[in-house]
């Protein structure tokens, strides 16, 4: 019996989970949340965390229920909420709504919730099970979990490079390196992180619009660091930019340029000032702080060379997305430069997450 159950139960949240998913690029700063509802063997109801400041999953589910919730069983791939924030507690719902058990894919790790929805659900004595498919839950939610435990967000690392290793030929062009299949994979990818990032370099010479256009989905923000504030106001990023959602992160002492500034925030341009490093570089580390501040929990790292080398030497991303495309082009530049790195031993290791064929190219996901 407790076998049937347990296939049961890891059913129920695998569906939760996809429910979830339904809420992708919508709800940031809040996680992704799915619920389901069962009686007497059936789905009764199900619902999902749609929009950050609307209803939470569970909420949606009670109110699609097509029939009476006493007695149920709640499916939720994340700990209900025992606090009231944009909306109620979720766990006083349950309890108000009879539900007799509750199985939860994962405690939350926001200190307002973890644990405590569980006691509370368990002191009314509601039967309360947890971690069925924790690692699947965790990983739905990653983004969330770093930047309420952090203060940081999420940072990926993208690159598309030649099977020797390069990212644009010697005099600086990348178009196109990887194939079509591939850069609407990227595309996708734009629409689940909050904002994608760039230097100014890649800017200057690709002339990126870094929005969703090969697939649906909603247009992330646009992050430039721009130590000097050299954009010009001709280029792509901002003749795209119907939506202002272009940041541009830039010194302090960019403070002088006051005309230049003017005409940003008149180009519905968002300007961050970071100090820089010893380097005369922009602060890297203060920077994602500064962009956890405004609710960015997740960042696609899109190059270039100059900026995916100052993160992977700080150790300042989580995960690597490398599009290996099968060309050979020998002299070029490299994905990453020099990190003072001396020898073999002194590598950065990194592993294998997972490979995948993606039209003629294979892409390789990396973790620390």
């Amino acid at each position: 019996m407790n076998s049937i159950r347990n296939l049961t139960d890891e059913s129920y949240i695998k569906l939760s989970l996809e429910i979830a998913k339904k809420g992708t690029g919508n709800v940031s700063p809040n996680p992704l949340v799915g619920c389901v509802l069962i009686k007497d063997d059936r789905i009764i109801g199900a619902g999902f965390h749609e929009h950050f400041g609307g209803n939470h999953a569970e909420i949606n589910a009670f109110e699609n229920a097509s029939e009476d919730i006493d007695g149920s069983t709640l499916y939720v791939n994340l700990e209900p909420c025992s606090h009231s924030g944009k909306t109620p507690p979720c766990v006083d719902k349950i309890i108000e709504k009879k539900v007799k058990r509750v199985v939860i894919g994962t405690m939350d790790m926001n200190p307002l919730v973890s644990g405590k929805g569980i006691k509370k659900l368990k002191l009314a004595g509601i039967d309360v099970k947890v971690g069925v498919l924790e690692n699947e839950c965790i990983s739905m939610n990653k983004f969330f979990f770093k930047y309420i435990t952090q203060k940081l967000p999420y940072v990926t690392l993208k690159a598309a490079q030649t099977l020797d290793g390069k990212i644009a030929d010697d005099s600086g062009r990348s178009k196109w390196i990887s194939c079509t299949a591939s850069r609407r994979y990227v595309h996708k990818l734009r629409a689940k992180y909050d904002a994608v990032m760039v230097g100014i370099g890649t800017v200057k010479k690709d002339d990126p619009s870094l929005t969703v256009r090969l697939t649906e989905g909603r247009n992330p923000k646009r992050i430039v660091i721009d130590t000097r504030l050299d954009l010009k106001l001709s280029q792509s990023l901002f003749l795209n930019n119907h939506d202002h959602n272009i940041i541009v992160v830039t010194s302090k002492e960019s403070k002088k340029k006051v005309g230049k500034i003017k005409k940003l925030l008149a180009h519905g341009a968002q300007i961050i000032y970071v100090k820089e490093s010893s380097n005369n570089k922009i602060n890297l580390k203060v920077t994602l702080q500064e962009l956890a501040k405004i609710n960015i929990t997740s960042i696609l790292v899109e190059g270039g060379s100059e900026i995916f080398t100052s993160f992977v030497k700080q150790k300042l991303f989580d995960d690597i997305l490398v599009f290996i495309t099968p060309k050979i082009i020998g002299s070029g530049l490299s994905v990453v430069n020099n990190l003072g790195i001396n020898g073999i031993k002194q590598s950065l290791k990194v592993k294998i997450a997972s490979a995948e064929k993606i039209g003629d190219d294979v892409l390789l996901e990396l973790t620390k």
